[in-house]
C-alpha cells in the first residue's frame, strides 16, 4: 500500500472514530437526558397525582364522616324509642323505626362473657352473629362496651360512637354498606344502624384517584400505567374475608388501592416499594415487562396513611426518538467521511511528491549507487530528509570501503585461528551446555582416539566413575562464572586406556554475557607424569638412605637395652615384671620405627584418602628424633588441638615433611631448636610452618629455591624442593620461604581441607 493510501485511510479513519465517538458521546448523553426528563416528568406526575388524590380523598372522608355523624344521630333516635332492656325490644319495633329514619338497617348487640352477639336486627341473615373473626372490628366493639369510646386507629371515632369503613356486608357480601355503632351504658345493647353504601363508591369513582389515573393515562401517550401500592399489605398474601360463604376481599386492608398493575415484576416492585416508603426517596428502575421495555418510578406519599404511587414509562417511546436523532447524526456524519476521502486524496497526492523524489534516490542507493544525490531545495522536514539521505549515501560509501578490508581481516584472522586450533598438540572440545559435543580439533582424534564422527552432537563420557563428582563440581563451577587452569586429573581415551591429563576448562559466552558453551583444552601429561614419579623415588631413595643411619641409630639403643635385661635374665633365671614391661615397649618403639620407615620407602601407588595432618606430623617427628638427637637439635611443636581431616596423600606429604625438617636440622650444624607449628583456619586452611634458626638463605638463592639441580649443599642434587613444590600443588596447596641470612629460615606450607572442587585459573 503507498503512503498515498495510507495518509488517505488513515485521515478517514481518523475523522470516522472522531465522528462516531462524537455519535457515542451525543446518544449516551442524549439517552441520559430523555431518562432524566421521563424520571422529572413522572415525580410531576406522581406529586401530581398525590396532590390530586389527597384533595378527592380528603372530599370523600368528609362524605363519609357526614354519613357517619348522621348514623350517630339514628342511633341517638332509635335508643330514645326503644326499651333499654334488650328483653323488651322486639324486630317489629326495629322494621318501624328503620322506615322511619331512612335505614336499610337495624342491629342490637349484647356482651356475653366471652363474646359479643347480635340478637335483635332487621336482617335476619344477621342474627346470632360473631364479631370475633372481624379483625379490628371486635376491638371496637369491645372498647365500646367497655369504655363507652374507641380508641383504635382505623374508622370514624365520635363520642360514644364509632363507624367502620365501608366494606362488603357480612350477611350480604355481593353489597356494601356503612355502619355506625352506638352504645352509651344506658341500654344492656349497642345500637347498629347501617345504610348502603353503593351510591358513595360509586362518586368516589367518579371523582376520586382511580378517575384521575385514568385521565392521566388518557392525557400522557407515553405512561403505561399508575399505581397505587399500600406498603403494609403489597407483596403479602390478599386479606380476605368469607361472608355468607362467599370469598370477599375487604376494601379497606387492600395491597393495591387504586390504579390497575398489569406491568407486574412482583418480586422487584415489592422491594422498591418498600425502599422508596422505608428511605422516603423516589426509586427508579429499567425493566422489560410484557414484552415492553419500561421505566418505573417508585414515588414514596407520607401521610397518615403513606403509600407508594408506581409510574410505569414506556421506554421504547424514548429509544425511537433517540434513535431518529442518531440516524440523523449518523447521515451527517458519512457525508463528512465521503467529503474528507476525497480532500485526503488530493492533499495527501502534493504531500508525497517530494517524498517520491527522495525514494527513487534511496533505490538507487539500494542498489549500489552510493554516489546518487537528491535536488530537492526545500525547507521543510522533506528537505532535512533528502539532505539527510545525501549523508547517509556518502557515509555507506566510506562503510563499505571499511567493511570490506574489515571483512579481509577477519577472514584471515579466521584462517590463523582455525591453523592454531588444527596443529595444536593440544587437543581442544567445545560442548553446549547439556554435555554434547559440537566442535573438536585433530589433536583431540589423536590423543583421545574419538573422531568427529563419533562424538558430535554425542556426550563425551571419558571420565573415571570414582572423579564423577568431580567433572559435576567443575562443571557448576564453570557455570557460576569461574574458570579452571591446570587441573591435573586422568581421563579414558577411546581404547579405554587412561591419560594424565592437565585440563584447562572455560566458558564461551554471547554478546549478553551469557554461558552457551564450555570449551576444554587438554593437554597428555602421562610423560611427565612418569618423570616426575622417577624423580620423586629417587629422592625418596636418597631420603631412605639418609635416615637408614638415624634409624639404625635408633634401634640400637632399645637393642641394647634389650640385651642387658635378656643377660640379667641369663644370669638370675627371672626378671621382674616391670623390666618385662620395659622391654615390651622397647619392643613397640622398634616396631613403630621400623614400620614407619618402610612405609615411607616402599613404592606405592598415588591414593588419595582422609587423613589427620596431626597424625602424620607427629609420626614424622618420632622419625626423626634420632637423628635430630645426634645433631643436637630439639623439637619444639605448636599444635592446635581442632585440625579436621583433610584429603590427600598421606605418603607423598610424608615424604615434603621428611625434606623440609631434614633441611632444617641440617641448617643448624651446631644445634638448637626447631619450631613446628600446626593451626588451622577456615579461612586459610591447615598452616605448617617450620622454622628453624641456622645460617639462613640469601635473597639471590632464596628466589631460585625450587630450580632443578639447583641446591646450597654440597652433595645435594637440587631435586627434593621441586618435588616437593610438585606435590604441595597436586594437593591444591601453597609452599614459601622466608629467611634471612644468619637469623634462619621459615617454610609455610598452606593446604586446604576441602578438595573436591578444582581450583580456579
Amino acid at each position: 500500500m503507498s503512503i498515498r493510501a495510507k495518509l488517505v485511510c488513515l485521515i478517514s479513519v481518523t475523522v470516522t472514530v472522531i465522528l462516531l465517538l462524537n455519535i457515542t458521546i451525543y446518544y449516551i448523553s442524549s439517552k441520559d437526558e430523555l431518562q432524566r426528563n421521563a424520571e422529572q416528568q413522572m415525580r410531576f406526575i406522581g406529586n401530581q397525582i398525590a396532590v390530586s388524590i389527597a384533595s378527592a380523598e380528603q372530599n370523600s372522608q368528609l362524605t363519609e364522616d357526614a354519613l357517619g355523624e348522621r348514623l350517630r344521630a339514628v342511633a341517638i333516635a332509635i335508643q330514645n324509642k326503644l326499651d333499654p332492656d334488650i328483653k323488651n325490644v322486639r324486630n317489629s319495633e326495629l322494621f318501624q323505626l328503620s322506615k322511619e329514619l331512612g335505614v336499610d338497617h337495624i342491629t342490637l348487640w349484647i356482651k356475653t362473657d366471652n363474646d359479643i352477639l347480635s340478637v335483635r336486627s332487621t336482617n335476619p341473615d344477621e342474627l346470632y352473629m360473631s364479631p370475633k373473626s372481624w379483625n379490628y372490628w371486635y376491638t371496637a366493639f369491645t372498647q365500646l362496651f367497655e369504655k363507652h369510646n374507641v380508641t383504635i386507629p382505623e374508622g370514624q371515632k365520635l363520642d360514644n360512637f364509632w363507624a367502620g369503613p365501608t366494606n362488603f356486608g357480612t350477611s350480604d357480601p355481593e353489597k356494601v354498606f356503612k355502619w355506625g355503632n352506638y352504645y352509651d351504658g344506658t341500654t344492656n345493647y349497642m345500637i347498629n344502624p347501617y345504610i348502603h353504601a353503593q351510591t358513595f363508591l360509586d362518586s368516589k369513582k367518579k371523582y376520586g384517584a382511580d378517575a384521575i389515573v385514568t385521565q392521566i393515562l388518557r392525557d400522557k401517550n407515553n405512561i403505561l400505567e399508575v399505581t397505587g401500592f399500600d406498603p403494609a399489605y403489597f407483596g403479602k398474601a390478599p386479606a380476605v374475608s368469607i361472608k355468607n360463604g362467599t370469598v370477599v376481599y375487604n376494601l379497606d386492608v387492600r395491597n393495591i388501592i387504586f390504579g390497575q398493575y398489569y406491568y407486574k415484576d412482583s418480586v422487584n416492585d415489592h422491594l422498591n416499594t418498600q425502599k422508596a416508603i422505608e428511605n422516603n426517596e423516589v426509586v427508579t428502575i429499567e425493566s422489560k415487562l410484557n414484552g415492553k421495555h419500561v421505566i418505573k418510578s417508585f414515588i414514596p406519599v407520607q401521610g397518615p396513611k403513606p403509600y407508594v404511587i408506581s409510574i410505569t414509562f414506556n421506554n421504547s417511546a424514548l429509544q425511537q426518538t433517540l434513535l431518529r436523532q442518531v440516524l440523523t447524526q449518523g447521515a451527517i456524519s458519512l457525508g463528512l467521511i465521503l467529503a474528507t476521502v476525497l480532500c485526503s486524496y488530493f492533499i495527501s497526492g502534493f504531500m508525497v511528491r517530494s517524498l517520491n523524489q527522495i525514494v527513487s534516490k534511496v533505490n538507487e542507493i539500494s542498489n549500489g549507487n552510493f554516489g546518487a544525490r537528491i535536488s530537492l531545495k526545500s525547507n521543510d522536514e522533506f528537505g532535512v530528509l533528502a539532505n539527510r539521505v545525501n549523508a547517509m549515501g556518502q557515509n555507506l560509501h566510506t562503510y563499505m570501503n571499511r567493511l570490506t578490508e574489515s571483512a579481509e581481516e577477519l577472514r584471515q584472522t579466521k584462517q590463523y585461528l582455525e591453523s592454531f586450533v588444527n596443529h595444536t598438540s593440544d587437543a581442544i572440545h567445545v560442548s553446549n551446555l547439556h554435555g554434547s559435543v559440537i566442535q573438536m580439533n585433530k589433536a583431540f582424534e589423536k590423543m583421545y582416539g574419538w573422531t568427529e564422527e563419533d562424538l558430535l552432537g554425542q556426550p563425551l563420557n571419558n571420565t573415571p566413575p570414582e572423579l564423577a563428582m568431580e567433572g559435576t563440581f567443575m562443571l557448576e563451577f564453570i557455570q557460576q562464572g569461574g574458570s579452571v587452569a591446570d587441573y591435573d586429573t586422568i581421563r579414558y581415551d577411546k581404547s579405554g586406556r587412561l591419560l594424565d591429563v592437565s585440563i584447562t576448562v572455560s566458558s564461551i559466552r554471547d554478546e549478553q554475557e551469557q554461558i552457551i558453551a564450555i570449551a576444554t583444552i587438554s593437554r597428555n601429561i602421562t610423560a611427565r607424569k612418569q618423570t616426575e614419579e622417577v624423580l620423586r623415588r629417587s629422592e625418596k631413595l636418597s631420603v631412605v638412605g639418609q635416615l637408614a643411619a638415624g634409624v639404625a641409630h635408633e634401634v640400637r639403643n632399645p637393642l641394647t637395652t634389650l640385651r642387658g635385661f635378656v643377660q640379667l635374665m641369663k644370669k638370675n633365671g627371672q626378671l621382674a615384671p616391670a623390666y618385662i614391661d620395659v622391654m615390651l615397649s622397647e619392643l613397640d618403639r622398634i616396631n613403630f620405627i621400623v614400620s614407619e620407615f618402610l612405609v615411607f620407602a616402599k613404592p606405592q601407588a598415588s591414593r588419595f584418602q582422609r587423613a589427620n595432618i596431626h597424625e602424620i606430623m607427629r609420626g614424622i617427628i618420632m622419625l626423626l628424633d634420632s637423628e635430630a638427637n645426634i645433631s643436637n637439635v630439639q623439637f619444639t611443636t605448636r599444635f592446635d588441638n581442632e585440625i579436621p581431616e583433610m584429603k590427600c596423600e598421606v605418603n607423598q606429604l610424608k615424604q615434603v615433611f621428611v625434606n623440609i625438617i631434614k633441611n632444617g636440622i641440617e641448617a643448624m650444624p651446631e644445634g638448637g631448636e626447631l619450631d613446628i607449628d600446626l593451626s588451622y583456619t577456615p579461612s586459610t586452611g591447615i598452616i605448617i610452618r617450620i622454622t628453624d634458626h641456622g645460617f639462613g638463605i640469601s635473597e639471590d638463592n632464596l628466589s631460585r629455591l625450587g630450580e632443578p639441580f639447583f641446591t646450597t649443599k654440597e652433595e645435594g642434587n637440587g631435586l627434593g624442593l621441586m618435588v616437593c613444590y610438585q606435590i604441595i600443588a597436586n594437593h591444591r596447596g601453597t609452599m614459601s620461604f622466608q629467611s634471612k641470612k644468619g637469623i634462619g629460615t621459615q617454610v609455610e606450607i598452606r593446604l586446604p581441607v576441602i578438595q573436591d572442587v578444582p581450583p580456579t585459573g
